[in-house]
C-alpha cells in the first residue's frame, strides 16, 4: 500500500474517529475536547512513524526497482530464494521468470521480511502467491557449525515474514547435488516428495512420474548401473538431510516455531564445490565414490516441477485492499455509533423515568414541589415534541430513538394533576389621609438652629389648615436634615425641629398633645443626592402627616362611644 493510500486511509480513520466522540458518545465538553485533542496528536505521530518507515524501506530497496517484482496480475507464484541463492541466478539479473513462477534472489537473512514487506506493500494482489523456497547446495559448505547457523538464521526471517504475509508462508526445500561418478547423467532429472504421493518420486524432462523405487528396477541396459547408483545417492541424501537440515528447521528455537516443509525436491546435475565439503565428508563414511567434480553450467535448474504442489489462494488487489480496510473502519465505527447511540438513548429514558417517578411520588400537599416536577415533565415533553417534529439528534438516531415512546406517558402524568388556584387576595380597608406636608427648615429655622424663627408662623399657618385633628387620627411630625455636620448632631436637631413644630400646632391650634408623634430620622431618610446643593436643600425639611390610630386623639369636647357610656350610666345613678 503506497504512502498516499496510507494518509488518506489515516486520515479517514481520524476523521471518523472525531466525528464518533463528538457526534455520539456519551461525555462531557471537556472530555470530548480533550480526547478529540488526543486522537489528532496520536494521527499526527502515527503518520510521522509511518513516513519514516516508508523511507526507511524505499531506501533500503532502492535497488530493489518495480522492473524485478512481478505484475499485480501474474498467475504463477512468487518465490523468494534463500539460502545458497548464488548459484540459481546470474550476478546481473537477480530474479528468474518461468512460465510456472517468478523468482526472487535473496542473498542475506535480514533482508527476507523486507522484501515481504516490500512485495506486501507493492503487490498486495500477489501476498497469497507468495512462497519461501530454502535452496542447499552441499558442495558448497565446509564448516558444519556454520552451515547450522545458517539455517536458524533463515529460519528466524522466514518465521520473521507472517506479520506481511498474512502469516508463515509456504516453505519448501530444493537441494542440488552432483551426481556419482559413474553416472552420464545429461538430462534434467529430479527426486520429489510431494503432498498426496507415498515415497520418493522420480521426475524426467519429457516423462512422467514415477515412484523412485518402481524406476530403479526399470530394465535399461544403458543406465542401469546408473540408476542404481542414482538410488543408493538419494537414499544417502535423505540421511544427510535429516542430520543436517530437517534436525534444525523442524526444531523449536527458543519464541521461533519449528517450520512444516510443504514439499521438497533433489536434483542431480553438476554442481561446483570447495574440497572437503559436507557433502563429500558425508560419502567418503558411507561409501567409495565420490561426486564428479565437473564444469558447472550458468544457473543451477530452478524446480518448476514442485510449483504444482504449492498451497495456492487467490489474494487482493490494493484497490480492494484500500476499500477494504476502508469498509473495515467504516465498520468499527458504526459498530461503535449503535453503542454510544443505545447508550444515550438509555440514559433519556433513565432520566424521564426518573422525574415521572419523583412526579408520581409527590401528593401535592404542598402544592409546591409536586409543581416544579410538573414543570420539570412539560420540559421534557417539550423537547421530545420538538424532536418529533425536527427530528432526533444524531447522537440519538440511527434507528435506535425511544423517545415516541416516552411522549404518552408524559403527556398522561402533566394532564392528571394541576396545581390548585392561588388563594385570593386579602383586602385590607386602607384610610387614606390627606397627603404629606413638607416645610423646608431654612423657612422655619435658621442654620444649626431649632428655634423657630420670626417669619415662619405664615407657613405654620398654612400647613395647620391641612392639618385637622380628628379622632382616631395621629398627627406625626417628622424632622430631617442633609449630611452636612455630624449624624449623630443631625438626628438631635432634626427631633428638636419636629418637636418645635409640634409645639407651635399644640398651642396655636389647642390640640391636645397625645395627638402627636414627634420623630427625628437626620440624614437617614434623603429625598434626594446630597451631592448637588439643591439635593441639600430638598432634604432639610420637617414632614407633617396624618397616620390613622384607634383613640389616637382626643379633642376638647368629643368623646368617645365608652365615655358617653360612663356618663349615662353615672347620671341613672344620680336620679
Amino acid at each position: 500500500m503506497r504512502g498516499l493510500t496510507q494518509l488518506l486511509l489515516l486520515l479517514l480513520g481520524m476523521c471518523l474517529a472525531l466525528w464518533l466522540i463528538l457526534g455520539f458518545w456519551p461525555l462531557g465538553t471537556g472530555s470530548r475536547v480533550a480526547l478529540s485533542m488526543l486522537v489528532v496528536i496520536l494521527s499526527g505521530a502515527f503518520g510521522y512513524f509511518q513516513w519514516r518507515r516508508h523511507n526507511r524501506n524505499k531506501i533500503a530497496f532502492e535497488h530493489t526497482a518495480d522492473s524485478i517484482l512481478p505484475p499485480e496480475d501474474f498467475q504463477g507464484a512468487v518465490v523468494l530464494v534463500c539460502g545458497d541463492s548464488k548459484a540459481l541466478f546470474s550476478a546481473s539479473a537477480p530474479f528468474r521468470e518461468t512460465h510456472q513462477g517468478w523468482y526472487l534472489a535473496v542473498n542475506m537473512p535480514e533482508q527476507l521480511p523486507l522484501l515481504a514487506q516490500h512485495l506486501a506493500s507493492e503487490r498486495p494482489a500477489l501476498v497469497a502467491q507468495i512462497s519461501v523456497l530454502l535452496a542447499i547446495v552441499p558442495e558448497q559448505h565446509q564448516d558444519r557449525d556454520d552451515f547450522s547457523q545458517s539455517l536458524r538464521a533463515w529460519h528466524r526471517a522466514i518465521v520473521q515474514c507472517k506479520g506481511w504475509l498474512a502469516g508463515i508462508p509456504p516453505v519448501w526445500l530444493s537441494i542440488w547435488v552432483s551426481p556419482p561418478a559413474a553416472s552420464s547423467v545429461q538430462t534434467e532429472r529430479w527426486f520429489t516428495v510431494t503432498p498426496g504421493l507415498t515415497g520418493i518420486q522420480v521426475q524426467e524432462t519429457g516423462a512422467g512420474i514415477m515412484p523412485l523405487v518402481e524406476w530403479s528396477q526399470q530394465p535399461d541396459t544403458r543406465s542401469g548401473h546408473e540408476r542404481l547408483s542414482s538410488a543408493f545417492w538419494m537414499e544417502s541424501l535423505l540421511t544427510w538431510l535429516e542430520e543436517h537440515v530437517l534436525s534444525i528447521l523442524t526444531q523449536r528455537q527458543g519464541d521461533v516455531p519449528p517450520l512444516t516443509l510443504c514439499a521438497w525436491g533433489n536434483c542431480l546435475t553438476p554442481v561446483v564445490g570447495c574440497q572437503n565439503n559436507l557433502w563429500q565428508t558425508h560419502i567418503a563414511g558411507i561409501t567409495t565414490l565420490a561426486p564428479t567434480m565437473s564444469i558447472q553450467q550458468d544457473c543451477l535448474p530452478l524446480p518448476d516441477v514442485l510449483l504444482p504442489y504449492l498451497p495456492r489462494r487467490r489474494g487482493v488487489s490494493r484497490l480492494m485492499q484500500t476499500w477494504l480496510m476502508a469498509g473495515a473502519m467504516c465498520g468499527v465505527f458504526l459498530l461503535f455509533a449503535l453503542l454510544a447511540s443505545f447508550i444515550n438513548n438509555q440514559r433519556l429514558v433513565q432520566s424521564v423515568s426518573d422525574h415521572l417517578s419523583l412526579y408520581n411520588h409527590l401528593t401535592g400537599t404542598p402544592p409546591e414541589p409536586k409543581t416544579h416536577a410538573q414543570q420539570q415533565l412539560r420540559a421534557d415533553a417539550h423537547l421530545l415534541d420538538d424532536w418529533q417534529r425536527s427530528g432526533a439528534p444524531m447522537r440519538l438516531s440511527l434507528g435506535l430513538y425511544q423517545g415516541l415512546r416516552l411522549i404518552p406517558p408524559l403527556e398522561s402524568a402533566i394532564n392528571s394533576w394541576s396545581p390548585p388556584p392561588p388563594p385570593p387576595p386579602i383586602i385590607k380597608k386602607i384610610v387614606q389621609g390627606p397627603k404629606t406636608i413638607r416645610l423646608d427648615s431654612l423657612s422655619l429655622f435658621d442654620t444649626g438652629k431649632f428655634m423657630l424663627k420670626a417669619g415662619s408662623t405664615k407657613v405654620l399657618i398654612n400647613a395647620l389648615v391641612g392639618i385637622k385633628g380628628k379622632p382616631g387620627w395621629l398627627i406625626v411630625v417628622a424632622g430631617h436634615t442633609d449630611i452636612t455636620g455630624d449624624p449623630k448632631s443631625n438626628q438631635i436637631l432634626s427631633l428638636k425641629r419636629a418637636e418645635s413644630v409640634r409645639d407651635w400646632m399644640r398651642d396655636t391650634g389647642d390640640i391636645p398633645e397625645s395627638c402627636f408623634a414627634v420623630q427625628g430620622y437626620g440624614e437617614s431618610r434623603p429625598l434626594k443626592s446630597n451631592d448637588t446643593e439643591a439635593g441639600r436643600a430638598a432634604n432639610r425639611r420637617v414632614e407633617i402627616s396624618l397616620v390613622p390610630q384607634a383613640d389616637a386623639c382626643r379633642l376638647p369636647g368629643v368623646k368617645t362611644a365608652l365615655q358617653d357610656e360612663s356618663d349615662v350610666s353615672t347620671q341613672e345613678m344620680e336620679k
